[in-house]
Protein backbone atom coordinates (compact mmCIF):
# COMPACT_ATOMS: atom_id res chain seq x y z
CA UNK A 1 0.00 0.00 0.00
CA UNK A 2 1.42 3.37 -0.87
CA UNK A 3 1.69 6.43 1.48
CA UNK A 4 -1.05 8.11 -0.72
CA UNK A 5 -3.43 5.01 0.12
CA UNK A 6 -2.88 4.67 3.52
CA UNK A 7 -3.04 8.55 4.23
CA UNK A 8 -5.00 10.02 1.25
CA UNK A 9 -6.14 12.95 3.43
CA UNK A 10 -2.71 13.85 4.50
CA UNK A 11 -0.65 13.91 1.41
CA UNK A 12 0.59 17.07 0.16
CA UNK A 13 0.85 16.42 -3.90
CA UNK A 14 2.38 20.10 -4.19
CA UNK A 15 4.98 19.72 -1.43
CA UNK A 16 5.49 15.90 -3.14
CA UNK A 17 6.47 17.75 -6.61
CA UNK A 18 8.49 20.16 -4.79
CA UNK A 19 10.51 17.75 -3.17
CA UNK A 20 10.80 15.79 -6.67
CA UNK A 21 12.16 18.81 -8.02
CA UNK A 22 14.90 19.45 -5.07
CA UNK A 23 16.44 15.75 -5.53
CA UNK A 24 16.69 16.34 -9.51
CA UNK A 25 18.26 19.59 -8.81
CA UNK A 26 20.61 17.66 -6.12
CA UNK A 27 21.70 15.37 -8.72
CA UNK A 28 22.85 18.29 -11.25
CA UNK A 29 24.55 19.53 -8.35
CA UNK A 30 26.28 16.62 -7.89
CA UNK A 31 27.52 16.27 -11.15
CA UNK A 32 28.71 19.98 -10.83
CA UNK A 33 30.30 19.72 -7.72
CA UNK A 34 32.65 16.52 -9.44
CA UNK A 35 32.82 18.60 -12.27
CA UNK A 36 34.18 21.83 -10.37
CA UNK A 37 36.37 19.52 -8.40
CA UNK A 38 38.20 18.24 -11.63
CA UNK A 39 38.42 21.46 -13.40
CA UNK A 40 40.00 22.85 -10.14
CA UNK A 41 42.65 19.80 -9.91
CA UNK A 42 43.03 20.09 -13.79
CA UNK A 43 43.55 24.17 -13.65
CA UNK A 44 41.02 24.45 -16.45
CA UNK A 45 39.26 27.40 -14.22
CA UNK A 46 42.52 29.25 -14.03
CA UNK A 47 43.66 28.12 -17.82
CA UNK A 48 39.91 29.76 -19.45
CA UNK A 49 40.39 32.88 -16.96
CA UNK A 50 43.98 33.41 -18.17
CA UNK A 51 42.97 33.30 -22.00
CA UNK A 52 41.06 36.80 -21.07
CA UNK A 53 38.72 35.94 -24.33
CA UNK A 54 35.93 33.43 -25.27
CA UNK A 55 37.78 29.93 -26.48
CA UNK A 56 37.17 27.15 -28.23
CA UNK A 57 37.52 23.51 -26.30
CA UNK A 58 40.35 22.84 -28.50
CA UNK A 59 42.41 26.69 -27.69
CA UNK A 60 41.42 25.80 -23.83
CA UNK A 61 42.68 22.33 -24.17
CA UNK A 62 45.94 23.56 -25.95
CA UNK A 63 46.20 26.23 -22.72
CA UNK A 64 45.96 23.57 -20.22
CA UNK A 65 47.35 21.01 -22.00
CA UNK A 66 44.82 18.23 -21.57
CA UNK A 67 42.89 15.99 -23.81
CA UNK A 68 40.40 18.25 -26.25
CA UNK A 69 37.68 15.33 -26.23
CA UNK A 70 37.65 15.52 -22.17
CA UNK A 71 37.67 19.40 -21.86
CA UNK A 72 34.76 19.26 -24.32
CA UNK A 73 32.27 17.47 -22.38
CA UNK A 74 33.51 19.10 -18.90
CA UNK A 75 32.56 22.15 -20.71
CA UNK A 76 29.12 21.03 -21.29
CA UNK A 77 28.44 20.30 -18.10
CA UNK A 78 29.75 23.61 -16.89
CA UNK A 79 27.47 25.08 -19.91
CA UNK A 80 24.71 23.83 -18.28
CA UNK A 81 25.20 24.31 -15.18
CA UNK A 82 25.35 28.03 -16.09
CA UNK A 83 29.03 28.43 -14.79
CA UNK A 84 30.44 28.95 -18.33
CA UNK A 85 28.87 31.06 -20.95
CA UNK A 86 28.36 29.52 -24.34
CA UNK A 87 28.38 30.99 -27.80
CA UNK A 88 27.02 28.63 -30.05
CA UNK A 89 27.49 31.43 -33.17
CA UNK A 90 31.48 30.72 -32.74
CA UNK A 91 31.80 27.26 -30.61
CA UNK A 92 33.51 29.42 -27.65
CA UNK A 93 33.56 29.03 -23.78
CA UNK A 94 33.78 32.18 -21.36
CA UNK A 95 34.29 32.38 -17.84
CA UNK A 96 32.25 35.25 -16.39
CA UNK A 97 34.51 37.35 -13.99
CA UNK A 98 32.10 37.03 -11.55
CA UNK A 99 32.41 33.15 -11.50
CA UNK A 100 36.29 33.26 -11.72
CA UNK A 101 36.06 35.25 -8.20
CA UNK A 102 35.13 32.02 -6.74
CA UNK A 103 36.33 29.12 -8.80
CA UNK A 104 40.22 30.05 -9.37
CA UNK A 105 43.64 30.41 -7.64
CA UNK A 106 43.54 34.39 -8.09
CA UNK A 107 40.59 33.77 -5.58
CA UNK A 108 42.58 32.92 -2.72
CA UNK A 109 40.48 31.79 0.38
CA UNK A 110 37.19 32.55 -2.03
CA UNK A 111 38.13 29.83 -4.30
CA UNK A 112 34.97 27.67 -3.48
CA UNK A 113 36.26 25.28 -6.19
CA UNK A 114 38.46 23.56 -3.65
CA UNK A 115 36.07 23.11 -1.70
CA UNK A 116 34.37 20.76 -4.15
CA UNK A 117 37.51 17.63 -4.05
CA UNK A 118 35.84 16.55 -0.68
CA UNK A 119 32.96 15.49 -2.62
CA UNK A 120 34.99 12.55 -4.66
CA UNK A 121 37.60 12.41 -1.97
CA UNK A 122 34.60 11.09 0.65
CA UNK A 123 32.79 9.65 -2.22
CA UNK A 124 36.21 6.92 -2.23
CA UNK A 125 34.88 5.20 1.45
CA UNK A 126 31.02 5.42 0.47
CA UNK A 127 31.21 1.68 0.57
CA UNK A 128 33.30 1.12 3.55
CA UNK A 129 30.83 3.83 5.46
CA UNK A 130 27.83 1.94 4.32
CA UNK A 131 29.72 -0.81 6.55
CA UNK A 132 29.95 1.11 9.53
CA UNK A 133 25.92 1.92 9.46
CA UNK A 134 25.33 -1.90 9.61
CA UNK A 135 28.35 -3.16 11.71
CA UNK A 136 29.65 0.25 13.73
CA UNK A 137 33.20 0.64 14.13
CA UNK A 138 35.00 3.41 12.26
CA UNK A 139 37.78 3.42 9.37
CA UNK A 140 41.33 4.69 9.61
CA UNK A 141 42.67 7.22 8.31
CA UNK A 142 44.92 5.28 6.13
CA UNK A 143 41.41 4.82 4.29
CA UNK A 144 41.60 8.57 2.95
CA UNK A 145 45.12 8.61 1.24
CA UNK A 146 44.62 12.13 -0.39
CA UNK A 147 42.75 13.82 3.03
CA UNK A 148 46.00 15.56 4.69
CA UNK A 149 46.37 16.87 0.59
CA UNK A 150 43.25 18.45 0.50
CA UNK A 151 42.99 19.66 4.02
CA UNK A 152 46.55 21.31 3.42
CA UNK A 153 45.69 23.15 0.35
CA UNK A 154 42.48 24.08 1.94
CA UNK A 155 43.84 25.57 4.63
CA UNK A 156 46.96 27.15 3.26
CA UNK A 157 44.71 30.15 1.72
CA UNK A 158 43.30 30.66 4.51
CA UNK A 159 46.40 31.03 6.60
CA UNK A 160 48.20 32.54 4.23
CA UNK A 161 45.63 35.34 4.07
CA UNK A 162 44.51 35.72 7.54
CA UNK A 163 47.28 34.35 9.82
CA UNK A 164 49.65 36.62 10.86
CA UNK A 165 47.12 40.14 10.39
CA UNK A 166 43.79 38.38 11.43
CA UNK A 167 44.23 34.93 13.52
CA UNK A 168 47.00 35.89 15.75
CA UNK A 169 45.41 39.45 16.84
CA UNK A 170 42.66 37.38 18.52
CA UNK A 171 45.26 35.65 20.81
CA UNK A 172 45.76 38.87 24.01
CA UNK A 173 49.44 40.01 23.13
CA UNK A 174 50.53 36.90 21.07
CA UNK A 175 52.18 38.85 18.76
CA UNK A 176 53.78 41.09 21.33
CA UNK A 177 55.10 37.87 22.83
CA UNK A 178 56.48 36.04 19.94
CA UNK A 179 57.78 38.86 18.69
CA UNK A 180 59.84 39.24 21.91
CA UNK A 181 60.21 35.38 22.44
CA UNK A 182 57.99 32.98 23.57
CA UNK A 183 57.32 29.67 23.20
CA UNK A 184 54.40 27.80 20.72
CA UNK A 185 52.90 24.40 20.07
CA UNK A 186 51.09 23.32 17.49
CA UNK A 187 48.74 20.45 18.28
CA UNK A 188 47.50 18.36 15.06
CA UNK A 189 49.60 20.67 12.82
CA UNK A 190 49.06 18.47 10.11
CA UNK A 191 51.87 19.52 7.46
CA UNK A 192 52.65 22.63 9.22
CA UNK A 193 52.22 25.55 7.23
CA UNK A 194 50.86 27.35 10.10
CA UNK A 195 53.90 26.57 12.33
CA UNK A 196 56.40 27.75 9.55
CA UNK A 197 54.53 30.76 8.92
CA UNK A 198 54.76 32.16 12.07
CA UNK A 199 58.47 30.62 12.98
CA UNK A 200 59.44 32.56 9.74
CA UNK A 201 57.82 35.57 11.28
CA UNK A 202 59.19 35.62 14.60
CA UNK A 203 62.32 34.54 14.67
CA UNK A 204 63.23 34.98 18.42
CA UNK A 205 60.61 32.64 19.21
CA UNK A 206 60.48 29.02 19.29
CA UNK A 207 57.95 26.45 17.52
CA UNK A 208 56.79 22.44 17.39
CA UNK A 209 54.31 21.16 15.78
CA UNK A 210 52.74 17.69 16.79
CA UNK A 211 50.95 14.97 14.65
CA UNK A 212 50.74 11.70 14.70
CA UNK A 213 51.20 11.50 10.54
CA UNK A 214 54.68 10.70 9.65
CA UNK A 215 54.03 11.69 5.90
CA UNK A 216 52.52 15.40 6.83
CA UNK A 217 55.80 15.65 9.38
CA UNK A 218 58.09 14.89 6.43
CA UNK A 219 55.62 17.58 4.32
CA UNK A 220 56.38 20.25 7.02
CA UNK A 221 60.20 19.32 7.31
CA UNK A 222 60.62 19.59 3.92
CA UNK A 223 58.92 23.58 4.16
CA UNK A 224 61.08 24.45 7.06
CA UNK A 225 64.29 23.82 5.43
CA UNK A 226 63.10 25.26 2.12
CA UNK A 227 62.17 28.22 4.36
CA UNK A 228 65.57 28.35 5.85
CA UNK A 229 63.72 27.58 9.80
CA UNK A 230 66.12 26.75 12.30
CA UNK A 231 63.37 28.03 14.84
CA UNK A 232 60.57 25.20 13.69
CA UNK A 233 60.61 21.57 14.85
CA UNK A 234 57.69 18.81 14.08
CA UNK A 235 57.73 15.73 16.58
CA UNK A 236 55.54 12.60 15.87
CA UNK A 237 53.40 11.96 18.63
CA UNK A 238 49.68 11.06 19.62
CA UNK A 239 48.67 14.40 21.37
CA UNK A 240 46.24 12.42 23.37
CA UNK A 241 49.27 11.32 24.63
CA UNK A 242 51.14 13.99 25.21
CA UNK A 243 53.18 14.30 28.62
CA UNK A 244 54.83 18.08 28.31
CA UNK A 245 54.15 20.52 31.24
CA UNK A 246 54.34 24.23 31.79
CA UNK A 247 56.58 24.64 28.51
CA UNK A 248 54.37 26.36 26.19
CA UNK A 249 53.32 30.49 26.35
CA UNK A 250 50.53 29.71 23.89
CA UNK A 251 49.32 26.31 22.18
CA UNK A 252 47.23 26.21 19.37
CA UNK A 253 44.72 23.70 17.73
CA UNK A 254 43.37 24.61 14.43
CA UNK A 255 40.62 22.30 13.27
CA UNK A 256 42.05 19.64 14.70
CA UNK A 257 40.22 18.61 17.93
CA UNK A 258 37.03 17.50 17.06
CA UNK A 259 38.15 14.56 14.66
CA UNK A 260 40.64 13.23 17.45
CA UNK A 261 39.82 9.64 19.30
CA UNK A 262 40.04 11.26 22.91
CA UNK A 263 39.38 14.97 22.78
CA UNK A 264 38.64 15.55 26.13
CA UNK A 265 42.46 14.09 27.01
CA UNK A 266 43.57 16.19 24.10
CA UNK A 267 42.00 19.02 25.88
CA UNK A 268 43.74 18.45 29.53
CA UNK A 269 47.38 17.91 27.53
CA UNK A 270 46.73 21.24 25.69
CA UNK A 271 46.29 22.61 28.94
CA UNK A 272 49.15 20.94 31.34
CA UNK A 273 51.56 22.14 28.45
CA UNK A 274 50.98 25.67 28.97
CA UNK A 275 52.58 27.92 31.20
CA UNK A 276 50.01 29.74 34.05
CA UNK A 277 48.60 32.78 32.29
CA UNK A 278 49.56 30.53 28.59
CA UNK A 279 46.82 30.94 26.07
CA UNK A 280 45.33 28.35 23.69
CA UNK A 281 44.02 28.76 20.17
CA UNK A 282 41.68 26.37 19.10
CA UNK A 283 39.68 26.36 15.69
CA UNK A 284 36.80 24.85 14.91
CA UNK A 285 33.60 24.66 12.55
CA UNK A 286 31.08 27.17 13.48
CA UNK A 287 27.92 25.26 14.20
CA UNK A 288 25.63 24.77 17.38
CA UNK A 289 25.13 21.39 19.72
CA UNK A 290 21.84 21.48 18.84
CA UNK A 291 20.83 20.44 15.28
CA UNK A 292 17.78 22.71 15.10
CA UNK A 293 20.13 25.13 15.42
CA UNK A 294 22.04 24.51 12.07
CA UNK A 295 18.92 24.75 10.13
CA UNK A 296 20.56 28.25 8.52
CA UNK A 297 24.04 27.33 8.54
CA UNK A 298 24.89 27.22 5.11
CA UNK A 299 27.37 24.95 5.00
CA UNK A 300 25.10 22.35 7.41
CA UNK A 301 24.71 19.31 4.78
CA UNK A 302 27.61 19.73 3.99
CA UNK A 303 29.51 19.56 7.03
CA UNK A 304 27.06 16.81 8.62
CA UNK A 305 28.36 14.57 5.36
CA UNK A 306 32.28 15.48 6.15
CA UNK A 307 31.38 14.77 9.54
CA UNK A 308 29.64 11.22 8.81
CA UNK A 309 32.22 10.24 6.09
CA UNK A 310 35.73 11.15 7.90
CA UNK A 311 35.72 13.32 11.51
CA UNK A 312 33.41 10.64 13.33
CA UNK A 313 34.27 7.39 11.90
CA UNK A 314 37.90 8.05 12.17
CA UNK A 315 37.38 8.94 15.79
CA UNK A 316 35.23 5.44 16.19
CA UNK A 317 37.46 3.62 14.29
CA UNK A 318 40.44 4.22 17.01
CA UNK A 319 37.33 3.60 19.60
CA UNK A 320 37.14 6.63 20.07
CA UNK A 321 34.56 9.29 21.16
CA UNK A 322 33.50 10.11 17.70
CA UNK A 323 32.10 13.99 18.39
CA UNK A 324 31.96 14.67 14.71
CA UNK A 325 32.51 17.93 12.63
CA UNK A 326 29.48 19.41 14.16
CA UNK A 327 30.08 19.36 17.96
CA UNK A 328 29.13 22.28 18.38
CA UNK A 329 29.80 25.60 20.30
CA UNK A 330 28.07 25.06 23.74
CA UNK A 331 30.00 21.08 24.27
CA UNK A 332 33.28 22.87 23.21
CA UNK A 333 33.09 25.59 25.72
CA UNK A 334 31.72 23.09 27.81
CA UNK A 335 35.01 20.61 27.71
CA UNK A 336 37.18 23.77 27.44
CA UNK A 337 36.30 24.43 30.85
CA UNK A 338 36.32 20.59 31.85
CA UNK A 339 39.78 20.72 30.63
CA UNK A 340 41.00 23.04 32.95
CA UNK A 341 41.11 26.52 31.24
CA UNK A 342 39.68 29.51 33.46
CA UNK A 343 37.58 31.33 30.59
CA UNK A 344 36.78 30.70 27.09
CA UNK A 345 35.48 32.58 24.40
CA UNK A 346 34.58 32.03 21.22
CA UNK A 347 35.79 34.87 18.73
CA UNK A 348 34.35 34.98 15.39
CA UNK A 349 36.54 36.72 12.07
CA UNK A 350 34.80 38.27 9.15
CA UNK A 351 37.67 36.67 6.62
CA UNK A 352 36.36 32.77 8.15
CA UNK A 353 32.74 32.83 8.33
CA UNK A 354 32.96 29.10 8.78
CA UNK A 355 34.64 28.32 12.34
CA UNK A 356 34.71 29.71 15.49
CA UNK A 357 38.17 31.12 16.93
CA UNK A 358 38.00 29.72 20.47
CA UNK A 359 40.30 31.18 22.82
CA UNK A 360 41.56 29.87 26.65
CA UNK A 361 43.35 30.97 28.84
CA UNK A 362 45.05 28.96 32.04
CA UNK A 363 45.24 30.89 35.51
Amino acid sequence: MTTTEQHPETFDAAAAEQFAGRMLNTLNEAGLALMTSIGHQTGLFDSLARLGEPATSARLAEQAGLDERYVREWLGAMTTAGVVRFDAGTSSYALPAEHAAFLTEAAGPDNLARLTQYIPLLGEVEQPIIACFRNGGGLSYAQYPRFHAVMAEDSREVLDAALLDSILPVVPGGAERLAAGADLADIGCGRGHAVNLLAKAFPRSRFVGYDFSAEALEAARVEAAELGLDNATFELQDVAELDVRDAFDIVTAIDAVHDQAQPAAVLRNAAAALRPGGTFLMVDVKASSRVEENLDNPLGVFFYAISTMHCMTVSLGLGGAGLGTMWGRQLAERMLGEAGFTSVSAVELEQDPFNYYYVATKA
